[in-house]
């Protein structure tokens, strides 16, 4: 079954729907709702059933937005009634600024204000990660040459966070991803070479790791994990002096705590620079030997602990890097959505410092029944 995305990037759809994000039918029961939502609907539809309301959502930053067509799939396939809401909104992908007025819901109050809740932490999480993963890529072309970011936030959220971290991944620009799930709404396949497991299972040799590896997966670029030992130059030459030409690329993921050989064994470079970890001297150096041998082709790809501003310095240093793996730092949610009632019955009615704002961005959302 072809993936809604590529309907939406070729144009055939403005939006995904439920079809991709598989909603939890709890929703409708107000399971994930905070209960005063739940009270409320319950006395406006005994007591103020006619108010006709407008809801505006925003937050305080600059940001890339996202979680849009997700938010509006929840309210059309959640709400009462969603064909006689009015919704605009602006698109996933779209930069906003602070106080940005970015999606409206007009109608009766009980059809989906306990929703709210709900669409705040859509619209928080989505765009969190979206911004970061924006941060980063924008960081990695700083140098002046854009260096791809696989996003390998596996192992630092719920396992249920995947398929929407992926995605907001990709919409803040990372085209490549640890798992399959994070793939899941975008249409691709995870990437992946080896882990430390591996070459454990192989008693550190890291050739031998890497011509099973190469024997089990003929078609993939071969790309070595050469941390293992903490000696990343030698074991870097020893895979490219075995495999040459087929050698695509090597990963260097030594720990911060960590100091590799190739300074113990070179104590005169020591004490201008931090050593721990992968560091920028550790990494030209390891670019020297492999082009000092003829292996000019071989990619530099660095992961463990790389941030924004991390990375950024690394490319201020015009590092050789061709590429960064970047998993915690992406998550950290950093953005919060706020949801206000600002207009009833066509009058101005909203809390003390809180009003409607006008957004000529806003896009009308049709209400297209494809859940």
């Amino acid at each position: 079954m072809e993936k809604e995305i590529a309907r939406k990037l070729n144009g055939e759809i403005s939006r995904l729907t439920n079809q991709t994000f598989k909603f939890d039918e709890r929703v409708a029961e107000g399971w994930f709702s905070a209960v005063y939502f739940l009270k409320t609907k319950e006395i406006v539809e005994h007591h103020l059933n006619e108010n006709i309301v407008t809801m505006q959502f925003f937050q305080k930053g600059h940001a890339v937005l996202c979680g849009t067509d997700e938010a509006i799939a929840l309210i059309h396939t959640f709400s009462d009634h969603p064909e006689r809401l009015e919704i605009h909104s602006l698109k996933d992908g779209d930069k906003v600024e602070p106080y940005e007025t970015v999606l409206t819901i007009t109608g009766p109050y009980q059809y989906f204000g306990y929703l709210e809740g709900i669409i705040d932490g859509i619209l928080a999480r989505r765009t969190s990660v979206a911004t970061n993963v924006y941060d980063v890529v924008k960081a990695a072309r700083t140098s002046g040459k854009q260096k791809p970011i696989i996003f390998m936030g596996d192992r630092d959220d719920h396992f249920t966070q995947q398929a929407g971290d992926g995605y907001s991944a990709f919409i803040g620009g990372s085209t490549a991803q640890a798992t399959h799930a994070m793939n899941e709404w975008w249409g691709k396949k995870g990437m992946g070479t080896m882990p430390h497991a591996l070459i454990q299972m192989f008693k550190g040799d890291v050739v031998a790791a890497t011509k099973a590896y190469k024997q089990q997966f003929p078609e993939d670029e071969l790309m070595a994990l050469v941390d293992y030992n903490n000696d990343v130059i030698t074991d870097s030459l020893k895979v490219a002096r075995e495999f040459g030409n087929e050698l695509k690329g090597v990963r260097i993921d030594t720990s911060r705590n960590l100091v590799d050989k190739y300074f113990l064994r070179n104590q005169h470079l020591m004490g201008t620079f931090d050593p721990r970890g992968v560091n920028p001297e550790l990494v030209f150096a390891l670019r020297r030997a492999l082009d000092e041998e003829g292996y000019q082709h071989v990619k530099i790809v660095v992961s463990g602990g790389f941030t924004e501003d991390r990375i950024r310095a690394f490319e201020e240093l015009k590092v050789p890097v061709d590429m960064y793996g970047v998993g915690g730092s992406l998550l950290k949610i950093g953005i919060g959505f706020t949801g206000d009632n600002v207009i009833m019955n066509g009058d101005h009615e909203a809390k003390e410092g809180r009003r409607y704002k006008p957004n000529p961005r806003l896009e009308k959302v049709p209400f297209l029944d494809e859940n």
